[in-house]
């Protein structure tokens, strides 16, 4: 198969994990930059244009889309959609991914748990806020950062105030979250494919740091789920239609709580902790649904 893995940069280690298997697998893989394409739209055939070629050939694609690009890099998506062309993650699934409030909106429908969370325009009654998540410390988030950007532990009602404060004056919207302090900074992150978990670690933050991102400084080792974490993780990726994600989870005292989900999920952790070769297992997902 012309398998495309929609990408900024061929040497990050997903992407080079993802050409290498591919191309054991015996495909064609080609790197492309969705920021470099031209969406061609016209009556009954919509195309694209890369560099200096149309893109007519592909039979499945592999999003890398980065929070940063968003808008175009779906855009891309969607008109290899119209193109029926196969990917392993739809437009629609990377941007409810990528709202929070909109994915824990639907994880709520879905009956799935998760950590108190209010979102507000904005309101000076603070303590009010705070009321619905059990009080201070509570954690806020950005809606749209990433990589643990945007995350604040606010440990009481008037650090939480200027936390909001200083986003509402950015006119950047956040969340209001309860703070789970018997995760002790780690949290598990299941990887689905083809909604099986074919992987899971346990993150802990470094000392001091309440945020387990590795970016962050934070390490990574193989973890054993439970049946009810297995099930959760699973029911979190088909409530987001997500056959290919990160299912981040938190242990606490009342069962495993969804963090978040994240349509593009890097290997580089998950296949150092586990040793598992998680880039093959996307490679024949596309194998059984694209013949």
């Amino acid at each position: 198969m012309n398998i495309v893995i929609l990408s900024r940069n061929e040497n990050l280690y997903s992407t080079r994990r993802l050409i290498e298997e591919g191309e054991i697998r015996g495909h064609d893989i080609e790197v492309i930059d969705p920021l470099k394409c031209d969406i061609i739209i016209e009556q009954e055939k919509p195309t694209i244009y890369y560099r200096d070629r149309y893109l007519d050939y592909v039979d499945a694609i592999i999003p890398r889309i980065g929070a940063s690009v968003t808008f175009f890099g779906c855009a891309v998506v969607r008109q290899f959609e119209m193109m029926n062309v196969f990917t392993t993650v739809t437009s629609d699934a990377i941007i409810r991914s990528r709202d929070k409030l909109r994915s824990f909106q639907r994880l709520s429908k879905a009956g799935i748990g998760m950590p108190k969370t209010v979102f507000t325009n904005y309101s000076r009654d603070v303590e009010e806020v705070l009321a619905h998540v059990g009080g201070p410390p509570v954690i806020i988030k950005l809606l749209e950062g990433t990589q643990g950007l945007g995350v604040v532990l606010a440990e009481s009602k008037n650090a939480a105030e200027s936390v909001l404060e200083a986003f509402n004056g950015l006119q950047a919207r956040a969340l209001v979250q309860e703070y789970i302090a018997e995760a002790k900074g780690a949290d598990l992150r299941a990887l689905i494919v083809d909604g099986q978990v074919v992987g899971a670690m346990k993150r802990q933050g470094r000392e001091g740091e309440f945020r387990s991102n590795l970016h962050r400084g934070g390490s990574a080792i193989l973890v054993r789920l439970s049946e009810d974490e297995l099930k959760l993780a699973i029911k979190a990726a088909r409530a987001l239609k997500l056959p290919v994600c990160g299912v981040d989870m938190l242990r606490s005292d009342r069962g495993p709580l969804i963090m978040e989900v994240n349509s593009t999920p890097g290997l580089e952790g998950i296949e150092g902790a586990t040793q598992k070769n998680i880039a093959r297992a996307i490679i024949t997902f596309i194998e059984r649904n694209r013949k």
